[in-house]
């Protein structure tokens, strides 16, 4: 496995657990015409109410709720709980705009995002007298159940905290890339082309070329290029969502070998 072609074969047999992906694919290449990178959603989020903002606001919401759910469950706290803090940690954010002091120079955004919640965990007592979750505020769509689920299959080994929530992160970015290139082929009538090709994205020969072939009404020099193009546009669409979440494009290699680290852990 090299730094060129994550894998994709775990995100894929948890498609499921990705829920409306294909919408929030859809939705976030319409923000991007405003909002660049995550930073400058931050950025935004200090001006104006701008309805757009809010919106683009929810969808990071829903990228990453799980990662943090995942690091509260390890630090200890059950489900229900986790639930809570993060369903009261979003709706802060999509209320108050409450970023801190926090600001892109002081490193990734997903590190950004995990201290901004550990503050709002050390001051969470202080609102327990505070409306319970979705109660009159904004709300970000969270089922306990389903996330418990996805964290008793996923749960390894001694992973910390930390850990936990940087292989979320990884599990859940190569899913939402791997949806954006499903939808990109859907919109583009090839559908089924994805499909058979998918295994490409792992980057090693597609099995059975002269049956898929066949199959898909393709010479096989054909099929082999087709894989090649897949393959190359995984990594492409992988960078891109990469660079969203960097302030400056030259940390995205490291992001990548961060990637692999935390889906290599145990």
């Amino acid at each position: 496995m090299d730094a060129r072609t994550p894998p994709a074969d775990e995100p894929a047999r948890r498609a499921d657990g990705v829920g409306d992906a294909e919408g929030r694919a859809r939705s976030g290449a319409a923000n991007a015409s405003f909002l660049t990178t995550r930073w400058s959603l931050v950025r935004s989020m200090r001006s104006a109410d701008d309805v757009r903002v809010r919106a683009a606001l929810e969808d990071l919401c829903r990228d990453y709720w799980y990662p943090l759910y995942a690091y509260l469950r390890r630090r200890g706290l059950d489900s229900e709980r986790a639930a809570d803090v993060v369903q009261g940690f979003f709706a802060r954010l999509i209320e108050k705009r409450d970023f801190g002091e926090l600001a892109p120079e002081r490193g990734r955004f997903r590190a950004f995002l995990l201290a901004a919640l550990q503050h709002h965990l050390s001051h969470e007592r202080e609102r327990e007298h505070a409306q319970k979750r979705g109660g009159g505020r904004a709300h970000v769509s969270i089922d306990p159940r389903d996330a418990d689920s996805r964290f008793q299959l996923e749960a390894r080994g001694e992973l910390s905290p930390e850990g936990a929530f940087e292989r979320a992160w990884a599990l859940d970015l190569l899913a939402r890339v791997l949806e954006l290139l499903r939808v990109e082929y859907a919109e583009d009538g090839k559908a089924a082309l994805f499909e058979r090709i998918r295994p490409a994205i792992q980057g090693g020969e597609l099995a059975d070329v002269p049956r898929l072939a066949r199959e898909l009404g393709m010479s096989e020099g054909a099929v082999k290029v087709a894989g090649t193009r897949l393959r190359r546009r995984y990594g492409e669409r992988l960078r891109a969502a990469i660079a969203d979440t960097v302030e400056d494009p030259a940390d995205v290699e490291d992001e990548l070998r961060a990637l692999l680290a935390a889906l290599a852990a145990r």
